[in-house]
């Protein structure tokens, strides 16, 4: 076999692969939005799950892609491990198609409709408008020109004599039907499908071996079965750094599998008897035109075969992999440094990678929020032990929100980095001033504590009765700010009254302009000294920023500008 023989398989795989991302990806801009929805909500039982993987995968043709998402849904918290893994199976179903599309390029020269659409696409993606809908025929064409060429090369290469006789003499060594013969291919199908990391390239290649008769069919089959095991490592890799739940829902893709392959193979004769039936092939006279039809056949077969029979025991699966992962730690480690939701790897589709950075966001926000309440006690504690471990604790939370805000930017760079929507393009614009927001509003924090801090360890004089209720009465509605802030970024935009913000804005500043007007005059009474009077100010002050801050996370949130009161 020549090198160049050897470059032009590798290379038209290469462009099959390429296309199947491409179109993918395009696929998954045109209905990113509906797809988080459609996944959110139509998965009230195991079997409207199982209808929700396979439509989505059947959309954006990509079992993996439909997977990760899935995994990453979990991890935001936004689909439970039961809905998870009924949502998996379906992805195993709709995955199929992309068997049936190998097979319509093995039934006439599919080449002949590449390069329309290459035409076509490249006019659509000069349009601007219609962008995605030429990238989608850019990858389509890719797709079947990579296929075309594969097969083109595959049959050139079996007619050349000399390695015909190699390849078929390697493939002869492991011609008898025995149980290690169809192990080896189980596992050459697993790793080849791990390393390539694309079912649909293994398909096709097994397709072109089982066409030209290098291979035989029955080992043809036993690798397509070890591309349906070697296609869930992917998610399980992935799914290393998430959290419990997003790892089980990755285990329990693989186990659902491997338990197909497992009663398939133990019912194989019988089961094979059932495809070539549907297929309309006689393995007593092998046509081979027809191989890659009986192959699409029983990868659907397969599949849907399984579902239907592991369908039933959702439960039991979940009670496995709950069984087999057990949690890293407890519950209550919060203060820990580490992002909920993004994990690296953990989405390959940047428009869906939106969704995780905006449930760390909300996460985010909440920390936030607990920082403040933190705050509050700050004030009124009276044990020096106590005050001294609220304040370091104060101190970390300040830590981690540096943290938060360069971690999530990190992340969002990195999804800006690939082809987006003008949309999600908006939103990653929005999400980025709300965390250095957010971020504003835990150094408005971290400063409180510090002046109360100062304040506690200079011996300076306790501040009246009527400053610790102006205090309280700043920090309440301050924390009211806050809260309706977390409404916002954890509900839907649409339905949130913007008026909340406005008003408590307006009473902050109103508040902050009398107090700052009654110092002044308390200060000249001689109510209090000079110093108590700057350390109270400075408290009240560092609120009413904090205020601001929150308007300015609402306001990059609702896209619109709150006609607050002027600081």
């Amino acid at each position: 076999m020549s090198y160049m023989i050897l470059f032009k398989l590798l290379g038209s795989l290469a462009l099959l692969m390429f296309g199947m991302k491409s179109m993918s990806e395009a696929l998954q801009k045109m209905a990113g939005p509906q797809l988080r929805h459609v996944l959110g909500a139509m998965t009230t039982n195991r079997f409207t799950g199982v209808l929700t993987g396979v439509g989505v995968t059947a959309a954006v043709q990509s079992s993996t892609a439909t997977t990760l998402m899935t995994v990453s849904f979990v991890n935001a918290g936004l689909l439970t491990l039961k809905q998870a893994i009924s949502v998996i199976m379906g992805a195993n179903i709709g995955t199929t198609v992309t068997a049936w599309i190998m097979s319509l390029g093995f039934s006439f020269n599919i080449t002949d409709f590449v390069y329309p659409a290459f035409f076509i696409g490249i006019i659509l993606i000069y349009l601007k408008k219609r962008r995605i809908i030429g990238d989608f025929l850019f990858g389509v064409a890719f797709l079947f020109l990579g296929l075309g060429t594969l097969k083109e090369t595959g049959f050139n290469l079996v007619d050349d004599p000399q390695t015909n006789q190699a390849i078929s003499a390697f493939f002869a060594h492991f011609n008898e039907p025995t149980f290690w013969n169809s192990l080896f291919f189980l596992l050459i199908g697993t790793v080849l499908t791990l390393c390539v990391q694309s079912s649909a390239a293994i398909m096709a290649i097994t397709m072109i071996l089982c066409s030209t008769g290098v291979l035989h069919l029955d080992q043809g089959i036993m690798l397509v079965m070890g591309e349906n095991i070697g296609t869930t490592i992917t998610a399980n890799i992935v799914a290393l750094g998430a959290n419990t739940q997003a790892r089980r829902a990755a285990l329990s893709h693989m186990s659902v599998n491997i338990l197909g392959v497992i009663w398939v193979i133990s019912l194989l004769p019988w089961f094979l008897k059932m495809v070539y039936g549907l297929a309309g092939y006689n393995p007593e006279t092998p046509d081979l035109a027809k191989v890659s039809v009986v192959l699409a056949t029983f990868h659907s077969a397969f599949n849907i075969s399984n579902i239907f029979v592991l369908i039933w025991f959702v439960p039991q699966i979940e009670k496995f992999v709950c069984w087999a992962i057990k949690p890293k730690h407890a519950d209550g480690k919060e203060e820990d440094f580490r992002l909920h939701f993004i994990t690296s790897g953990i989405m390959k589709t940047p428009e869906l990678s939106v969704l995780e950075a905006q449930k760390e966001i909300v996460s985010f926000c909440e920390r936030i929020q607990r920082m403040f309440g933190m705050v509050r006690d700050l004030l009124v504690e009276k044990n020096e032990q106590k005050f001294t471990k609220l304040f370091n604790r104060i101190e970390k939370y300040e830590n981690i929100s540096d943290n938060m805000e360069l971690e999530i930017a990190n992340y969002l760079e990195l999804v800006s980095d690939a082809h987006l929507s003008d949309e999600t393009k908006g939103k990653i614009r929005a999400m980025l001033r709300e965390i250095s927001e957010i971020e504003s509003i835990g150094d408005a924090c971290y400063n409180i504590a510090r002046t109360i801090n100062r304040k506690v360890q200079g011996n300076q004089e306790h501040f009246n009765a009527a400053q610790y209720k102006h205090i309280q009465q700043m920090m309440e509605l301050t924390d009211e700010a806050l809260t309706y802030m977390n409404e916002l970024m954890g509900g839907f935009k649409e339905e949130f009254d913007s008026s909340k913000t406005f008003n408590t804005e307006s009473e902050i500043n109103n508040l902050r302009n009398y107090l700052k007007s009654q110092n002044i005059t308390d200060i000249n009474n001689h109510e209090y000294t000079y110093a108590v009077g700057t350390t109270y100010m400075d408290i009240i002050n560092e609120c009413e920023k904090l205020g601001d801050y929150v308007v300015n996370v609402v306001e990059a949130r609702l896209g619109t500008k709150l006609k607050t009161t002027t600081s």
